[in-house]
């Protein structure tokens, strides 16, 4: 195997490992797929007979490339397009980003980007890939004291990000079930305002198949998209959050997740697929 096969070799052997820091630091999978593609171009210009730990190597790499990505995101959301929205891995073809998507899930991207990116880049290297604050130090231009108190901030901001993100029960039932009597009722108006400016609305591959409608951004959109529908829909708790239900036929065929943030709905998400409805606990509420 001559020198440029051997090292294509070791790059895909590293390939899994590398998109998944690059789906922690950036959330969108078109993003990792350019962050990837960036960190072969860098190898492929060094002398990697010079590299004694590859992995170390294209690790650093790909958190650098990741952390000049996430700052010209910040530069750009002054802009009138608004806000990053980071996407679920699971809406790629690559299995491999399917399980990165189960690792995470839609509410800990939304809780992620959140942080500013050299927060971010401590607190995930460090926190999710056990990289020592020596190594990440040099990548945010910081000492590793600086690079640990990083993290620890990143750590703080997580945690009460989380508690607005994932809330109490009560008060995402109530958003939910605004979100249901608008749609029903065909509240425009009513929708707009539970819906964040930058929420959007996937459907798996199950849903699609039963309703090809793709991946819709924008409140003004969504809310377009479901007023006047949900009238089969019932409110449930999916695996203790609230959700909706839409039943066909006396069947359970859609379920409806939520992602809340504040009091608005940042993300929703169709399931249709039986394996992984089959696998859900869901419990049936009676109307609030």
């Amino acid at each position: 195997m001559d020198e440029k096969n051997f090292l294509a070799a070791q790059f895909e052997t590293n390939r899994a490992h590398l998109r998944a820091v690059a789906y922690r630091m950036l959330g969108s999978v078109s993003e990792v797929d350019d962050a990837v593609q960036e960190t072969w171009l860098r190898l492929s210009r060094t002398d990697a007979s010079a590299v004694e730990n590859l992995a170390g190597w294209l690790t650093t790499v790909i958190a650098r490339v990741c952390l000049d990505m996430l700052r010209a995101r910040n530069a750009r959301r002054e802009e009138p397009m608004g806000a990053h929205v980071p996407e679920p891995a699971a809406y790629d073809t690559h299995e491999r980003d399917a399980e990165m998507a189960d690792s995470l899930g839609a509410a800990l991207l939304v809780v992620l980007d959140t942080l500013a990116p050299a927060e971010r880049l401590a607190f995930v290297l460090h926190d999710m890939f056990a990289v020592p604050f020596e190594e990440i130090a040099p990548i945010v231009g910081r000492t590793p004291a600086a690079a640990r108190q990083l993290a620890s901030r990143a750590r703080r901001r997580m945690q009460g990000s989380r508690e607005t993100a994932d809330g109490d029960v009560p008060r995402k039932r109530r958003i939910v079930e605004a979100f249901l009597a608008a749609s029903r009722d065909g509240d425009f108006e009513g929708l707009l305002a539970v819906l964040a400016p930058d929420v959007v609305f996937r459907g798996d591959a199950a849903a699609q198949q039963l309703e090809p409608l793709g991946e819709i951004r924008g409140a003004t959109t969504v809310a377009e998209t479901f007023k006047g529908r949900a009238q089969a829909a019932k409110p449930a708790l999916v695996d203790g959050a609230p959700a909706l239900a839409v039943i066909f036929g006396g069947q359970l065929r859609i379920v409806l997740q939520f992602t809340i943030v504040g009091d608005r709905i940042a993300a929703l998400e169709a399931i249709a697929d039986a394996d992984r409805i089959a696998a859900f606990d869901i419990e049936f509420l009676s109307p609030a």
